[in-house]
């Protein structure tokens, strides 16, 4: 690799120069065609130049391997310059451990091309320096320290040698090997996401819903202007006679929680012998401008927990929310509370879910009155919000493995990503109701309005959330981003009700999709009574793999006794009858 892209390159020949003439070409015929293909559909497209994507503007004949090497060359000096006007950080010396892990440098190029070698290295170090002054800098309040921390990373991420052809030595290898061709693909990708308007995660046209995702067997029994209810088909010739119904969060798909049959937690459900019930919210369009909490509490979850109970005969449910869903959960429990209807549910389980928002993490910093405009320009004409915008959010907050990664893979290495059904997930947008949203982020976020009593009014009713006395399971993930475990943790100082807390590996997906078959991460419990997090994981017990089996041995706790899968336990063969087979057609509606 040394000898390919130092000084001493060999001449190019006249084949060389046709080559890269015509790749250029075809570069320069891609862009245009994808311009004219955006004037056709009205959309802007963004002017172009070389200099767009870090390349400056060069003569016709210039060979592009020796602009590449130069390029570099310049990267390292321009690191070096930097380093010391941070404080003297210079190349040459060891890296710590932690950055011997780094994915980005993995490839042995960086460390066996000197060039490339004290490219890593420096820019390594100036990063550590530059993230290192966001705390030395005085006279910040703590959420501008944050906020100045999150954008400091970011940019320390998205300004990595790795993310541009002339300093990351693999493209530079692969654009030899290819002689341009991974370029172009990787060209031919970006228009492709740019027209898309979402960077692709996965490989396109290997998954889809109700085929090899969403797979788990039953009925939609019921469908509503917001909602479809999913009732899965029995396995065992005995269930739960108390059934479980799952409110996912409405900013995304509800097959996280049903993926492949080996990592569904629906499917493991239904094995374990219980009555399962599923909420598939309808991904927003005009008709659901209007929505607000009163509809995802009283017309969303109260609904389906009041139907449930009637198809089956009844008297309580035992209802699990995930995330956002989670949220409003709480606040219909405490609605129920306030109306002296509690006995309606039996018990509740939160995934990752948080209610009280003081310490609610990274996604506290997009709420600031720009974003909040931007929020209201781009659903000012239809009412909801394009979900890609959501997604783009999430992204961000894990900018270095969800974009950066995708950018050198996709773009400059020119390949496809791997197979791999959660980021398909990932990528499977849901619109959000626009009005909702705002007030969501504004009085729950920002507000924080759920942790006061009568903060927030259901149907009129101010409700307390310290009042719900229904027994809860709270779990959280170790590495959440987007619910933090100490944000979580504040249900246990809220709820009346007996608790238990359990925290597990991982973050705000994988913590939560943990199959035991899978033996993987592990969980912690905590028997005695804990006044905090950190006094919880002080003396909790670290158990392997997966926390499932613990959820369910604490169900049945509350509530053991099964009867015969019979009649209106079958779906479709009692007062609801089937509408559509599962999944149903909300999820696949885009």
């Amino acid at each position: 690799m040394a000898d390919e892209t130092n000084s001493g390159a060999a001449i190019p020949t006249l084949e060389d120069w046709q080559h890269w003439t015509l790749v250029m070409g075809r570069a320069q015929q891609m862009m245009m065609e994808a311009w004219a293909d955006s004037l056709k559909k009205d959309q802007p497209f963004p002017a172009w130049s070389p200099g767009a994507f870090g390349f400056a503007e060069q003569p016709a004949n210039a060979d592009p391997m020796a602009l590449m090497t130069a390029g570099a060359q310049a990267w390292a000096k321009g690191l070096e310059t930097w380093g010391k006007m941070l404080g003297g950080v210079t190349a040459g010396a060891p890296v710590d451990a932690a950055t011997k892990k780094d994915r980005r440098f993995a490839a042995p190029e960086w460390r066996e091309n000197p060039i490339f070698d004290t490219i890593r290295q420096t820019y390594l170090r100036v990063s550590d320096q530059l993230l290192g002054t966001v705390d030395e800098i005085e006279g910040l309040d703590a959420g501008s320290r944050e906020k100045l921390r999150f954008a400091t990373r970011s940019f320390v991420d998205a300004m990595s040698p790795s993310n541009f052809a002339v300093t990351n030595p693999q493209v530079l290898k692969r654009t030899l090997e290819t002689r341009g061709e991974n370029l172009l693909k990787g060209l031919s990708n970006m228009l492709k996401d740019i027209a898309a308007g979402q960077l692709t995660q996965t490989k396109p046209g290997v998954f889809e819903v109700g085929r090899n995702l969403a797979m788990t067997p039953g009925k939609v029994v019921k469908q509503t202007p917001l909602y479809q209810l999913i009732q899965y088909t029995p396995t065992t010739e005995e269930v739960m006679k108390t059934p479980v119904v799952i409110f996912p969060p409405w900013i995304n798909r509800f097959y996280i929680l049903d993926l492949a049959p080996e990592k569904s937690f629906v499917k493991w459900c239904v094995d374990q012998g219980i009555s399962l019930f599923m909420v598939s919210w309808k991904s927003a369009d005009e008709s659901l401008a209007d929505a607000t909490l009163d509809d995802y509490v009283l017309n969303g979850q109260i609904d389906a927990i009041d139907t449930i109970r009637e198809l089956l005969g009844v008297e309580a449910v035992h209802a699990i929310g995930y995330c956002v869903a989670g949220t409003t959960l709480a606040a219909t429990l405490a609605y129920l509370e306030a109306e002296k209807q509690a006995d309606k549910v039996r018990s509740a389980t939160f995934f990752t879910a948080q209610v009280d928002f003081s310490e609610a993490g990274d996604l506290k910093l997009f709420l600031g009155d720009e974003t909040m405009g931007l929020l209201q320009q781009l659903t000012a004409e239809k009412g909801y919000l394009d979900g890609r915008y959501m997604a783009a959010t999430f992204n961000l907050l894990r900018g270095r493995d969800l974009i950066w990664n995708y950018v050198v893979n996709n773009y400059l290495l020119g390949e496809e990503p791997p197979p791999f059904d959660l980021l398909h997930w990932n990528s499977d947008t849901t619109n959000l109701p626009a009005g909702w949203h705002r007030d969501y982020l504004e009085t729950l976020y920002k507000g924080n309005k759920l942790a006061e009593k009568g903060g927030i009014k259901v149907a009129g009713t101010p409700v307390d959330i310290d009042a719900v006395k229904t027994p809860a399971y709270v779990q959280a993930g170790r590495e959440d981003h987007i619910a933090p475990p100490q944000s979580v943790w504040k249900i246990m100082n809220h709820f009346a009700g007996p608790k238990r807390f359990l925290l597990a590996g991982s973050g705000h997906i994988a913590g939560v999709v943990n199959p035991p078959a899978a033996q993987k991460y592990q969980y912690w419990v905590n028997e005695k009574d804990a006044p905090s997090l950190d006094a919880f994981i002080e003396s909790a017990v670290e158990h392997s793999g997966s926390w499932w089996p613990d959820w369910i041995e604490w169900l049945r706790k509350q509530d053991g006794e099964t009867v015969k899968v019979e009649g209106a336990r079958i779906p479709g063969q009692g007062k609801l009858k089937a509408i559509e087979d599962a999944p149903g057609s909300y999820v696949k509606a885009r």
